[in-house]
């Protein structure tokens, strides 16, 4: 492909693009709401221009195009195209407008004001109606004129108040979603520094105390003031464990590492999803924390095959490649959607990706083929020292 050709097609890729996302947007959607509204009103063109209205054809096109394009409006300014449809209403008799009017005041001012705007617009109808010559051919009565008046103006105002509160819906419901997702994140967050409170403060602990059996040993010799004072660090530290990262008011046990999953498994298959595992031998030889976030993984996977695939077998693979542990967890997709909806918060693969990435890794979710996949990619670190 040559390079003009290359730059040609990227060019129409660029325009494409841009068209679609600008015809998507609020701006693009007002002009097609104001273009839609002066192609039915130019259907009554000819009608107006033998009206005695002083208006040919041009211009009652002209006038017609000038008070549908005040729809671009109807969001940051609603009531403009509406006062200009009350406007067009008594010179014209025009409805068409009245009705984009009302509905934009209703979809976007909400109930209060289409309300307002509908008593206006029907006051303001009865008014034209008492006057001679309006509308052209005028109801006998003032029931059969609100039978041909009112319903326009109420189902207009009525259809843009229910836009309104859907959207209100939405928005809720946008909310809700971006709301658990962050406090799903949160919670994984002190449950990682409840890890690692317990995790490493036990280690503090173990170095404490034998630095005070050391410097028990070396009392009187040149060292015993060393170890007090690696002892005492410790100590310092490990209360800087607590107030920095944990305050909590119950006590928890550490998060399993990978010893724990076999007991995950075997509850996974009493609830009728067999689970295999397999876990290279080099991956129980990372740190604690590792394995606690490998254990939350798996376990949060293993929920999630027993609510979405119930009864399918589930494959839990951990190995190391180089320098970086790798979880896969991989079970079938369901033939058949469960009977009943499970009950989920939507908010595991926000809990499972912040804890793979505090610990500096990714984690992927989704479907592969006719299998649902879940892999995890995070630093193995080095291996603790033997003691």
């Amino acid at each position: 492909m040559s390079p003009a050709r290359y730059a040609a097609l990227r060019l129409v890729a660029a325009v494409r693009g841009r068209t679609r996302r600008w015809a998507a947007s609020p701006p693009a959607l007002d002009v097609i709401a104001a273009v839609s509204c002066f192609s039915l009103m130019v259907l009554d063109v000819p009608g107006l221009a033998r009206a005695d209205n002083s208006l040919t054809g041009f211009t009652a096109t002209l006038v017609l195009a000038a008070g549908a394009s005040t729809l671009v409006l109807r969001r940051r300014a609603p009531w403009v195209p509406y006062a200009v449809a009350l406007g067009l209403l008594g010179w014209l008799h025009e409805l068409t407008l009245i009705q984009f009017a009302l509905y934009s005041l209703g979809r976007f001012r909400g109930r209060a004001a289409a309300v307002v705007a509908t008593a206006g617009y029907v006051v303001v109808a009865y008014a034209l109606f008492l006057l001679p010559g309006w509308p052209a051919y005028r109801a006998d009565s003032l029931s059969s004129f609100l039978g041909l008046v009112l319903p326009i103006g109420v189902l207009a105002a009525g259809v843009g108040i229910a836009a309104y509160r859907q959207d209100l819906v939405r928005e809720l419901q946008a909310e809700r979603a971006r709301t658990a997702a962050v406090e799903a994140v949160q919670n994984e967050r002190i449950s990682v520094a409840r890890d690692v409170h317990d995790l490493v403060g036990r280690e503090l602990t173990v170095l404490a105390v034998r630095a005070e059996v050391l410097a028990a040993r070396a009392r009187g010799g040149a060292h015993q003031k060393d170890f007090e004072e690696l002892a005492d660090t410790a100590r310092r530290a490990h209360l800087m464990l607590n107030d920095t990262l944990v305050h909590r008011a119950d006590e928890r046990t550490a998060t399993p590492g990978l010893d724990g999953l076999a007991a995950l498994a075997a509850e996974s298959g009493a609830m009728g999803s067999p689970v295999v595992l397999r876990i290279a031998d080099a991956a129980y030889a990372l740190s604690p924390l590792r394995q606690a976030a490998v254990y939350r993984v798996v376990q949060e996977c293993l929920t999630n095959a027993a609510k979405h695939a119930p009864g399918e077998r589930v494959t839990v693979a951990i190995g190391l490649d180089g320098a970086r542990l790798r979880v896969v967890v991989r079970n079938p997709l369901p033939a058949a959607a469960p009977l009943t909806e499970p009950v989920s918060s939507g908010t595991g693969t926000f809990s499972m990706r912040e804890r793979v990435a505090s610990m500096g890794g990714e984690l992927a979710a989704g479907p592969d083929a006719d299998v649902w996949e879940v892999v995890a990619v995070l630093p193995a670190g080095r291996p603790p020292a033997a003691p």
